[in-house]
């Protein structure tokens, strides 16, 4: 099993941003440098900005663990959901491969047949799964960039890509675009592998062992991929929610910054593409303003924060619910 793989390509994203970012700068040079000067900052709002972004970095601080709080989460599912019968099937599968290289026949045959059995067992218990599970990986990949510009950015330069059919590149840029926890499952299919086993066994028995070999290539490398892609600012729009509930009578200066927190994740997965169509989105930015309105006063906010809750728990179910590869 694949120890899990945490891809964090933030560098990767600027990079390309900042060569995006670059040709489009050059047409604007000029009028950038013919602007007039911005006035100068009072003294009030310079210092009140850096306390509003040092509330901002600690708020994403305070959440930011839940992303592995969810990874080692859907890891674990992941490794409950495995079969251990169709495990060793497809160890005792990869014996006879090994065995047909080295010429040994009847080891061969008797991996086959212990695969088999596995089989047997499997289609007994069940007789109604068309999958089951063998194998898993969990991964981390955050590679987006954090600012929404930059995400214009890549984003423009994915459409001029496509249209130039320049593939290669706007899946490097699409990569860019990722942050989310990605898990895939590996399944056994039960109506094709037990037929692959059979015909191995004949092939061997013919004298065929490249063919037998060759069957039972390709019997592994068919198994069925089931895919579930957790969006992180989804994750961290959820945990801020909860954080901000947990200071609402504690520090409302900083529930009011993790709510803007929430709210900026919300966006950022509109931005990246992962809550396009989702009913409740619009929903979770009205009832996130609507909390931090009523946070400056001292009505009870608890009706209001459940209510975040459950629609962001639908959000996050319809986000993560799995798709077959």
């Amino acid at each position: 099993m694949r120890q899990p793989i945490y891809i964090y390509g933030r560098w990767m994203a600027i990079f390309i941003a900042s060569c995006l970012v670059l040709i489009a700068g050059c047409n604007s040079s000029n009028t950038a440098a013919n602007a007039p000067q911005a006035k100068p900052q009072t003294q009030a709002q310079s210092q009140s900005q850096p306390n509003f972004e040092q509330q901002r970095q600690a708020a994403e601080k305070q959440v930011r663990p839940e992303v592995e709080k969810e990874r080692q989460s859907a890891k674990d599912q992941a490794d409950q959901s495995l079969d251990q019968d169709a495990v060793a099937a497809i160890t005792q599968t990869q014996t006879a491969l090994d065995a047909i290289a080295a010429n040994k026949k009847s080891d061969a045959l008797a991996g086959i047949e212990a695969a088999t059995g596995k089989i047997n067992i499997l289609l007994a218990r069940n007789a109604a799964a068309a999958l089951i599970p063998v194998a898993s990986e969990v991964d981390v990949i955050d590679a987006a960039p954090l600012d929404e510009k930059a995400i214009q950015t890549l984003d423009h330069g994915v459409s001029d890509a496509v249209k130039a059919k320049d593939y290669p590149t706007a899946r490097l840029i699409l990569y860019s675009l990722m942050s989310e926890i990605r898990v895939r499952i590996y399944n056994l299919p039960l109506a094709t592998y037990p037929t692959a086993l059979k015909d191995a066994a004949r092939l061997l028995d013919q004298g065929q062992n490249d063919q037998a070999s060759q069957t039972l290539l390709t019997a592994l490398n068919t198994l069925t991929v089931i895919e579930k892609i957790t969006p992180i600012p989804v994750v961290l729009a959820r945990a801020a929610i909860t954080a901000a509930e947990d200071q609402k009578q504690k520090d409302k200066n900083m529930a009011q910054t993790l709510l803007a927190t929430a709210r900026n994740q919300l966006q950022r997965a509109q931005d990246l593409g992962y809550v396009t169509d989702a009913p409740e989105y619009a929903a979770l930015n009205t009832n996130i303003a609507q909390l931090e309105k009523e946070l400056k006063g001292n009505g009870d906010t608890s009706s209001l924060f459940s209510k975040l809750k459950d629609e962001l728990s639908s959000l996050f179910n319809r986000q993560s619910a799995p798709e077959r590869r």
